[in-house]
């Protein structure tokens, strides 16, 4: 295995801001400079580990500019109220909107971080109350809360659930509303390997969610990948001693161009080029 122990910092592309935005995207920081692709989404959109995340390989395979919006962690949350990203978007020739995980927004169960959209915050007096035994003191992150709530009693966590995915389409139709009609949905599928409590990503998110969303958007372009370890695509990824079980789930940069080449053939007749 060849895979480099270096810092993740010694990518290229360190994360920036644009304008006001409080969120750090992808870098380097790009002119926005008509036509282009706007690409919003979380770590697999920004390419954590990897050199060339897909969006720079779609940029050359589409011939136009594709502008990475993608964030470490970031949920839907993280840019539903983020003005100067939206704007970004909805100059944008294309919007790709990632579909990313029902479990990191904010719901009338609990409230998660405004931008670090994983970590719990608080539990709402409606979770409290059908989880009278639980110390919600104890969680700092979605998914740890999620599966304990699952193990303590799995009949309480279907409405939980249920609920979670209800909040995420109405989400992500305000988002699509926001951005305009010239969104297309990326659902980018993968499973992790042993010892996560949800073991596909992106988590909670099913077939009937997508479909409510279908009429919003100008296509739904599905995508199955795997995992660095599933697809054994560790080699060329770049992370600390320390970051090797994280990189181990994240996806890895022979999946990173297969993603590439299978949204360029898709993108390609709805861009525009210079």
């Amino acid at each position: 295995m060849s895979y480099e122990l270096k810092s993740a910092g010694a990518l290229s592309g360190e994360p920036c801001r644009y304008g006001q935005s409080r969120l750090l995207v992808r870098g380097p920081e790009r002119t926005l400079d008509a036509p282009y692709v706007a690409i919003l989404g979380g770590t697999e959109v920004y390419g954590r580990f990897v050199e060339f995340p897909f969006v720079d390989s779609l940029q050359t395979q589409l011939g136009v500019d594709c502008i990475n919006l993608g964030s470490v962690n970031a949920g839907l949350d993280s840019f539903v109220q983020d003005k100067t990203l939206i704007a970004i978007a909805q100059e944008a020739d294309l919007c790709v909107l990632q579909m990313l995980s029902a479990q990191n927004i904010s719901n009338p169960y609990y409230r998660v971080h405004p931008r670090r959209n994983d970590r719990f915050l608080q539990a709402q007096p409606a979770l409290k109350t059908l989880y009278p035994e639980v110390d919600f003191t104890e969680f700092h992150f979605n998914k740890h809360l999620l599966c304990t709530l699952q193990e303590v009693c799995a009949q309480r966590f279907a409405q939980v659930r249920d609920q979670l995915q209800r909040s995420w389409v109405e989400r992500m139709s305000d988002l699509i509303a926001k951005v305009g009609e010239h969104v297309v949905l990326l659902w980018l599928r993968y499973e992790l390997d042993g010892g996560t409590g949800f073991r596909n990503e992106p988590v909670l998110v099913d077939q009937s969610m997508v479909d409510a969303l279908r009429t919003k958007v100008r296509a739904v372009l599905e995508f199955h990948t795997a995992s660095a370890a599933a697809a054994r695509d560790i080699a060329g990824m770049t992370f600390g001693q320390l970051e090797l079980p994280t990189a181990r789930h994240m996806i890895g940069p022979k999946e990173h161009l297969r993603i590439a080449e299978a949204l360029a053939g898709k993108l390609a007749p709805m861009v525009s080029r210079p």
